[in-house]
């Protein structure tokens, strides 16, 4: 009987402290693919503007683009928690961006990443992620309104 307990209590520990390193990890990290093969395909030069503003299919694919390789670090429904920039301010028309202006930082982040001395604050998304792809998880955005 005590060698019983002594294997069902090891067994308890190990589940528990499984489970708890579940909980406290930001789930699966590497990038997810996204079928953009329904959406315009725009070539292979960049383009400075989002070519799929208020396409709803864009925006479906953005979502869940945005969802699978976005969310675990800008929030759910683009909303942040205060560690990472909350996106919907891209959305604000301000005196940081215009419209143009947002879609050019978007881009020039999404492509590039972001590295503060030497720390890597987001990882570079280009060729990884299409065009289509980066432009329809911005569309998603979009439709994120502007933050409170």
């Amino acid at each position: 009987m005590k060698k019983y307990l002594t294997i069902l209590r090891s067994a308890m520990i190990a589940s528990m402290a499984l489970t708890s390193a579940q909980a406290l990890a930001h789930g699966d990290v590497t990038p997810q693919a996204v079928d953009t093969s329904a959406l315009p395909q725009l070539g292979d030069e960049w383009l400075a503007t989002n070519p799929y503003t208020g396409n709803e299919l864009a925006i479906k694919i953005g979502d869940s683009a945005y969802n699978q390789n976005c969310a675990r670090c800008h929030g759910l429904e683009v909303i942040s928690g205060g560690i990472t920039p909350d996106l919907r301010k891209l959305n604000d028309e301000n005196e940081f961006f215009s419209p143009e202006e947002a879609d050019d930082w978007f881009m020039m982040r999404i492509r590039n990443g972001a590295v503060v001395d030497g720390r890597v604050y987001m990882p570079p998304f280009e060729g990884i992620l299409s065009q289509e792809a980066m432009w329809a998880i911005k569309s998603y955005i979009e439709t994120r309104g502007t933050p409170e």
